[in-house]
C-alpha cells in the first residue's frame, strides 16, 4: 500500500499539491471560530453532585449567584476605609450596575474585611456565557469604568473573580502562544541546519507545517460545533507545539530514509518511492498509535480531555497524511543538489558516528545496557509515590503578577480564606411540599465538621418562594482548591445527607465541591483511559510486528517512561502545592504516544536489519546504528518545541513544558534507543513469537519489497530510469 502511495504521489506531484491547496482553501474558509472556555465546572457532566447543586439554586433561588466577578476597593495608601471612602464605594458599585456593561446583570455591595482595609462589590454576569470571552470582555469593561470611576478618590480598584481570571488568562495564552511559535521555529531551523545544511530543508517544512495547521485548527473547530465539545485556553499553545514537534518528525523519519536511499544509489524519484515504502508502515503504525492514545481520552468524563484527545487525534492524523503525500511529492520536485545545497555530504554515508559506537554496545552488552537504562528510570519513578494534585487551575495558568491572582491573594488573607469561594448545601423536600423541622439544626450539624469556619442560614432569607429549598452558606477555613477544603467538602457532604431529615435529599456545591468531584473523575479516566488506550496500542504493536510477545514488553517500557517522568516532575515541581491535576493525563498524551511512536521506528528497522539475516544482538547494533540518528534527532526537536511551554510565565505551562520535554528525552535517548533494542537483542527470536517476522526475506505482495516486506538492502528496480 505504501508503496503505491509513494509512486502515485511522486508521478503526479503537481496534482497532489493542487489537491491539498483545494482542500485547505475550502475547509479553512467554512470552518467557525474556535471557541473557549475555562470555568472548572464545565469540566464536568450533569451527573456530579456539584453540578447537580449549581443547578438546581438555580432553578430555586434565581435571584442568587455566585459572582463571576469581584470588585475589590482599598486605599492607597494601604489604611483602612473612612466613612468617605465607604461612601465613594457605595457610589462606584451603583454606577458601575448602572453602566449596563454587556454581560452584566447586576452589581451589589459585599462586605468588609475584618481590619477595615477593605470591601467588595459582586458582579453578576449572563451564567450562559459563564468562562467565555464575552465575559472576559466584561471584566476588561468593568476594571477600565472602576478605575475611571475612582478618579479623584483615595480608592485604588481592582476587578477579580472568574471573569477577571479569564481575562488575566486570555492575555497570559497570547504570550504563551507567541513564545512557544518563536522559539519551535527557531528550534526547528537551527536544528534542520544542523542536520542537513540547507536552507531549504530547514525552512520549507515550517511552511507547510504552518498551512497544516491551519487545516487541522479548521477540522478541529468544525468538530467542535458539530459535537458541542469546550475549549480551553492552554488548547491552541499545545496545538502549535504539536504540529510542529510531530510534524517535524514525521519529515526527518522521510528526509533520513530519502538521503539514506541517494546514497545507497537510488534515481532521486524512485528514491522517494523508496523512503516512502520503507518508513510508510512505522510512521503509519507509530501515528496510529498516537491517534488512538488520545482518541481514548473520548472516555473521559472530563469534557476539556474529550475536547482535547479528538483535537489532537484530528492535527495527528492531518500531519500523518501530509507526511506521506505532500511532503514527498513537493521535495520529489525538487533535485537533490538543490534541495541540499550548499552541502556536500548528503552523499557520503558517514563513519564512525557516536550512533555506531552506542550500537556496538547495545548489540555487545545488551545485559548491561538494558539493565542500566531500566534502573535510571525505576529510580526516577520513585517520585512518583509523592505525588499529589492541585486543583486550582487559574492559579496555575496564570502568573502571580496578574491583577485577577492579586485580588485572590488580598481575598484570601484580608477576609477568611474560604470567604471568596464559600460551598452552599441545599436542602430540598423529595415530595414537593414546604420544608419543616429544626432547620437551624440541621446548620449546627453542619457547623461541627473540622474545617467550617461559619454557617450563615435565616429562615426569612434563605428558603425559596416555595418553601421547598434551604440554602445554607459554609464559608470553609480554608482557600477553595487546596486539599483541605476539598476534604473538608467531603465531609461536609457525608454530614448533609447523613442528618438530612426524613424526606429531604441535600446536594453540596461550589468549588471545593467541585474540585472533588473533578478528583473523582480523573481518578476514573486513570482506571479507564490508561488500559483502554494500552490495549489498543498493543493491538497496533501485534499486527504491526505479527508477535504477541514484543508489544508486552514495549509497552511496559512506555509505562515505566511514564513512571520516570511523573516521579521526576514531582520531584521538581510537585513540592509545594503539588502538580495540576491534567499533568498526567497530559503526560499519557505525549510521553505514552510519543513514547510508542519512537519505539515502533526503532522496532521496526531493529526487524528490518534481522530480515537481512542478522542475528537478534547483530539486528539491534544495526538498528541503533541507522535509526538512531533518526530518533535523536526528532527527539530533541520535539523535547526542544515542548520546553518553549515553559516561557509562557505560568505555572500549568511551565509543568507542562519541562513534563513534556523530560518524557520525550526519556522516550528517545533511554527508552528507545538502549532500553528496547537491548532487551529486544536478549530475548532474540522469541520477541517475534508466534511469527518469523525477523526472519522473513521478501513479501511477495509488494512488487520491490518494502516496509511491510523485507526491508530489503538491494536496491530497488529503478522504474523511473527505465521508463526514461
Amino acid at each position: 500500500m505504501f508503496h503505491r502511495i509513494g509512486r502515485t504521489v511522486v508521478r503526479h506531484p503537481i496534482w497532489t499539491i493542487v489537491a491539498w491547496v483545494i482542500a485547505a482553501v475550502a475547509i479553512v474558509a467554512t470552518a467557525p471560530s474556535l471557541p473557549s472556555n475555562s470555568d472548572e465546572s464545565s469540566f464536568l457532566p450533569s451527573s456530579y453532585e456539584s453540578i447537580k447543586a449549581m443547578n438546581l439554586q438555580e432553578k430555586a433561588f434565581p435571584q442568587a449567584f455566585t459572582p463571576a466577578a469581584i470588585v475589590l476597593y482599598q486605599r492607597s495608601d494601604g489604611s483602612a476605609l473612612t466613612a468617605a471612602d465607604k461612601a465613594d464605594v457605595t457610589r462606584i458599585t451603583k454606577e458601575l450596575g448602572q453602566k449596563k456593561i454587556d454581560q452584566v446583570q447586576k452589581v451589589v455591595d459585599g462586605s468588609v474585611s475584618k481590619d477595615g482595609k477593605y470591601q467588595t462589590a459582586l458582579v453578576q454576569m449572563d451564567k450562559k456565557n459563564n468562562g467565555t470571552p464575552k465575559q472576559a470582555d466584561a471584566a476588561k469593561a468593568l476594571r477600565e469604568d472602576s478605575t475611571s470611576l475612582a478618579k479623584g478618590t483615595h480608592l485604588k480598584v481592582q476587578v477579580g473573580g472568574q471573569a477577571g481570571q479569564n481575562l488575566d488568562q486570555q492575555d497570559a495564552s497570547k504570550t504563551s502562544d507567541q513564545l512557544s511559535l518563536i522559539g519551535s521555529v527557531l528550534i526547528i531551523i537551527i536544528t534542520l541546519s544542523i542536520i542537513f545544511r540547507s536552507p531549504i530543508v530547514s525552512v520549507l517544512p515550517l511552511f507547510l507545517l504552518i498551512g497544516i495547521f491551519a487545516i487541522a485548527n479548521a477540522l478541529i473547530a468544525d468538530a467542535t460545533k458539530v459535537f458541542g465539545l469546550q475549549a480551553n485556553q492552554s488548547i491552541s499553545a499545545l496545538l502549535i507545539v504539536v504540529v510542529l514537534g510531530v510534524g517535524t518528525d514525521y519529515f526527518l523519519f522521510l528526509m533520513f530514509r530519502y538521503r539514506e536511499r541517494l546514497r545507497a544509489g537510488d534515481e532521486p524519484k524512485q528514491a522517494m518511492v523508496n523512503a516512502v515504502t520503507r518508513v510508510g508502515e512505522a510512521i503509519a503504525s507509530a501515528a496510529g498509535a498516537v491517534i488512538i492514545s488520545f482518541l481514548a481520552l473520548t472516555l473521559s468524563t472530563l469534557s476539556f480531555l474529550t475536547q482535547l484527545g479528538p483535537a489532537l487525534a484530528i492535527l495527528v492524523a492531518v500531519t500523518l497524511i501530509a507526511g506521506l503525500t505532500l511532503f514527498p511529492a513537493i521535495f520529489s520536485l525538487i533535485p537533490p543538489r538543490a534541495l541540499f545545497w550548499p552541502g556536500k555530504k548528503w552523499k557520503q554515508e558517514p563513519t564512525g558516528t557516536r550512533y555506531a559506537t552506542f550500537g556496538r554496545l547495545v548489540g555487545n552488552k545488551p545485559a548491561l545496557v538494558a539493565i542500566a537504562s531500566g534502573l535510571v528510570m525505576l529510580v526516577l519513578a520513585i517520585g512518583t509515590f509523592s505525588y499529589k494534585a492541585s486543583y486550582d487551575l487559574a492559579s496555575g495558568s496564570i502568573p502571580d503578577t496578574k491583577e485577577s491572582m492579586i485580588v485572590q491573594d488580598t481575598l484570601t488573607k484580608a477576609y477568611s480564606a474560604g470567604a471568596a469561594e464559600p460551598t452552599n448545601v441545599y436542602l430540598s423536600s423529595s415530595d414537593g411540599k414546604p420544608l419543616s423541622g429544626d432547620l437551624n439544626g440541621y446548620a449546627d450539624k453542619l457547623r461541627g465538621v473540622d474545617g467550617v469556619g461559619s454557617v450563615a442560614f435565616d429562615r426569612s432569607k434563605d428558603l425559596n418562594k416555595a418553601g421547598t429549598t434551604a440554602n445554607y452558606t459554609v464559608t470553609l477555613k480554608y482557600e477553595a482548591a487546596s486539599d483541605k477544603a476539598i476534604a473538608t467538602a467531603g465531609d461536609i457532604r457525608t454530614v448533609a445527607h447523613d442528618n438530612a431529615p426524613p424526606g429531604t435529599e441535600a446536594l453540596v456545591g461550589g468549588s471545593s465541591s467541585i474540585f472533588r468531584d473533578i478528583n473523582a473523575a480523573v481518578n476514573h479516566d486513570y482506571r479507564t483511559v490508561f488500559p483502554v488506550a494500552a490495549v489498543l496500542i498493543m493491538i497496533i504493536l501485534g499486527l504491526l510486528l505479527r508477535s504477541v510477545v514484543a508489544p508486552w514488553y514495549l509497552i511496559a517500557s512506555v509505562a515505566l517512561g511514564f513512571g520516570a517522568t511523573l516521579g521526576a516532575t514531582v520531584w521538581i515541581f510537585g513540592r509545594g502545592d503539588g502538580l495540576i491535576f491534567l499533568l498526567p493525563i497530559i503526560m499519557y498524551l505525549f510521553v505514552v504516544a510519543i513514547g510508542t511512536d519512537y519505539n515502533i521506528l526503532m522496532i521496526a528497522r531493529l526487524r528490518e536489519e534481522a530480515r537481512e539475516g542478522r542475528e537478534p544482538r547483530e539486528a539491534a547494533s544495526e538498528a541503533l546504528k541507522h535509526a538512531g540518528p533518526t530518533i535523536g534527532a526528532a527527539g530533541f526537536i520535539l523535547a526542544a518545541t515542548f520546553a518553549t511551554l515553559m516561557l509562557g510565565g505560568n505555572d500549568f505551562l511551565t509543568e507542562m513544558g519541562f513534563t513534556v520535554a523530560f518524557g520525550i528525552v526519556v522516550a528517545a535517548f533511554v527508552m528507545a534507543m538502549f532500553f528496547t533494542p537491548s532487551l529486544t537483542a536478549l530475548i532474540g527470536h522469541a520477541a517475534w513469537w508466534p511469527g518469523h517476522a525477523d526472519r522473513d526475506t521478501a513479501d511477495r505482495s509488494l512488487p520491490h519489497g518494502g516496509e511491510a516486506g523485507g526491508y530489503l538492502r538491494e536496491r530497488e528496480p529503478d522504474e523511473y530510469s527505465r521508463r526514461g
